[in-house]
């Protein structure tokens, strides 16, 4: 699944124009390079979102086409450090 519709379907990001965007402007780091709103999203993979001063960083672990508001937290899980 693309990156951009990842991060809309697990909601991490409201939608999917503003997460192409921030793809598009660097903002978006996955297994620690800057990635494109076209990148493949597998599980296991580490993606980064900085919003503005503050960076999220969680692990893809499911990678799904649909998911309800209830069943997205389950797509990933937060990483500390």
């Amino acid at each position: 699944m693309r990156l951009d519709k990842y991060l809309k379907v697990s909601r991490l990001i409201k939608r999917r124009t503003i997460a192409s965007e921030a793809c598009g402007n660097g903002r978006v780091i996955v297994n620690g390079r800057v990635a494109k709103a076209s990148y493949e999203v597998k599980p296991s993979d580490i993606i980064e979102l900085r919003f503005g001063q503050r960076t999220l960083k969680v692990e893809a672990l499911n990678v799904s086409e649909h998911a309800t508001k209830a069943d997205a937290p389950a797509m990933y899980r937060e990483v500390t450090g």
